[in-house]
C-alpha cells in the first residue's frame, strides 16, 4: 500500500464511526457511546484498591465486586490477577491463573462479557476455557499470546508499553511519543493479522501509564483522534492512575475519581471506544455527555 493510500484510509477510518469489537458470541458496541469495561483486580497488591478482593473471600469477594460494576452498567468486566502497576513483582503463571479463573467462571455463568488481563499464554488459555471472551494484553504481543488468541477466536486488546512493571518506569525516552506509540499499534495489528487474528477482533490501546511520564500520557489522551486511523477500537485505560496526580494538586489514589471522568469525556467526545475504569457507574454517565459533544475535530 502507497504513502497516499495509507493516509487517506487512515482519515476515512478516522472519520467513520468506531467500529464494533467482535467476540466469540456476539459483538461490543463501541459506538456510540464507548463501552465501559469494569476493573476487577483479583490481586494482594492492586494499586487501586490495595487488594480488597483478595485473598480473604475469594472468589466471592471478586465475583460480588464485579456483578455490582455490571449492574452500574459495565459492558464487560476485565478480570486480572497480576499488579501491573510500576514496579510491581511478577507472578507465576499458576498463581495467577488460580486468582482469576473462578472469577472468570462465575460471571461468565452469569452471561457476562469477561477480558482477562494477561501476558501469559497459560493463563489466558485457562481464562478463556473458563468463558472469558477478551485478552486484554498488556504486553504488547507476544507471540505464544497470540498464538491462544488466533485459536480460540476471542476478541484482543493490544496495548503498547515497554519492559516490565519492575523496569517501565526508567524506559520513557522518546523522540515523539505520539508518533512512536501510533507505528508501535500499527505494526502490532500486522502481527495480529499474521498471526491469523481477524482484525474485527482486535482493540488498540495506546497504554497510558505504562512506560510514559504524566506529560506523554495527556499527550497520547489528546491524539485519540489520530488513533482511531488505525481502524480499531481505541481503547483508553485512565482510571485512577498516577498522571492524574500531577494535575491534581497530588491527590492519592482515592481523591482522582474528578480527572479519571475528565478523561473519560474528552476521550468518549474524540471517539474512544472502549474506557477501562474502576468507577462505573459515573463513567457511564460522562460517556454519554462527551459523546454527545462530541466529535472533537
Amino acid at each position: 500500500m502507497s504513502d497516499e493510500v495509507a493516509r487517506a484510509a487512515a482519515v476515512g477510518h478516522a472519520l467513520a464511526p468506531t467500529p464494533p469489537l467482535r467476540l466469540p458470541r456476539g459483538e461490543l458496541a463501541c459506538a456510540p457511546v464507548p463501552a465501559v469495561m469494569g476493573i476487577a483486580n483479583v490481586t494482594p497488591d492492586s494499586f487501586a484498591d490495595g487488594g480488597a478482593l483478595y485473598p480473604d473471600g475469594h472468589p466471592e469477594v471478586g465475583l460480588a465486586h464485579a456483578r455490582g460494576l455490571l449492574a452500574e452498567g459495565a459492558a464487560v468486566i476485565d478480570v486480572g490477577g497480576e499488579s501491573t502497576r510500576p514496579g510491581a513483582a511478577p507472578v507465576a503463571a499458576e498463581e495467577e491463573a488460580r486468582r482469576v479463573v473462578p472469577v472468570v467462571e462465575g460471571l461468565a455463568a452469569d452471561g457476562a462479557v469477561v477480558s482477562v488481563d494477561t501476558t501469559k499464554p497459560e493463563v489466558a488459555r485457562a481464562a478463556i476455557a473458563a468463558g472469558a471472551q477478551i485478552v486484554n494484553d498488556v504486553g504488547g504481543g507476544e507471540p505464544g499470546l497470540l498464538e491462544v488468541v488466533a485459536e480460540s477466536g476471542c476478541a484482543y486488546v493490544l496495548m503498547h508499553s515497554r519492559g516490565t512493571p519492575a523496569t517501565m518506569r526508567d524506559l520513557t525516552g522518546y523522540d515523539d511519543v505520539v508518533a512512536e506509540v501510533t507505528a508501535f499499534l500499527a505494526e502490532g495489528l500486522d502481527r495480529c493479522a499474521t498471526a491469523g487474528i481477524d482484525l474485527e477482533r482486535v482493540a488498540v490501546d495506546p497504554g497510558i501509564g505504562f512506560a510514559k511520564t504524566a506529560a506523554q500520557s495527556v499527550a497520547l489522551l489528546r491524539a485519540v483522534p489520530g488513533l482511531r486511523g488505525l481502524g480499531r477500537p481505541v481503547l483508553i485505560g485512565a482510571s485512577r492512575k498516577s498522571f492524574l496526580a500531577s494535575l491534581l494538586d497530588g491527590a492519592p489514589v482515592a481523591d482522582r475519581l474528578e480527572g479519571s471522568l475528565a478523561v473519560a469525556a474528552v476521550a468518549a467526545a474524540d471517539g474512544a471506544g472502549i474506557l477501562r475504569v474502576h468507577d462505573v457507574a459515573a463513567t457511564v454517565r460522562t460517556a454519554r455527555v462527551g459523546a454527545a459533544l462530541g466529535p472533537r475535530r
